[in-house]
């Protein structure tokens, strides 16, 4: 290759697996005007709500309900959402859903389900939504990881 041609390769962006882009970090000036003790009320009821009772399993879930439970706003939700949790309502659903999923994918039991299976089990509406949340928090294809995970049990 000539120098033109590795200095257009270097300065190319790099394709993504699974459409992902980087995350962009936003100023939102709502975000400051909720009340500390508001937003540990919100956090503590967020976290009973999603991950204790297991509403992230619902594939119809949206930010709007949880806010109507949680007799708040969405934009109150997001703000402590992207606050205390560093990411958005989609993405902590689907962080919560993937980890559920790692346990499926290699406990013995559930050797039978597919990978699509799974992924409606942990409350993934479609195969693509899982497939690119897994990816991006663990780092490979949830097939992948059940081959790796299943060659060193043997």
């Amino acid at each position: 290759m000539s120098d033109l041609e590795n200095k257009k390769a270097e300065e190319a962006p790099k394709k993504r697996p699974y459409n992902l882009r980087e995350k962009k970090e936003k100023k939102a000036a709502y975000r400051s005007l909720i009340r500390p003790e508001l937003a540990d009320e919100l956090y503590d009821k967020i976290l009973n709500i999603v991950v204790v009772q297991k509403k992230y399993k619902d594939p119809d879930y949206s930010a709007k309900d949880l806010a109507k439970e949680l007799k708040t706003n969405t934009r109150y939700l997001s703000a402590v959402v992207n606050s205390r949790f560093g990411m958005n309502y989609s993405c902590l659903l689907n962080e919560y859903r993937v980890k559920d999923a790692l346990h499926l994918l290699t406990d013995k039991r559930y050797a039978d389900k597919n990978v699509e299976e799974i992924s409606a089990m942990v409350g993934f509406a479609n195969r693509q939504s899982f497939y690119a949340a897994f990816y991006k928090n663990v780092g490979e294809t949830p097939n992948g990881y059940r081959k790796k995970h299943a060659d060193s049990k043997k």
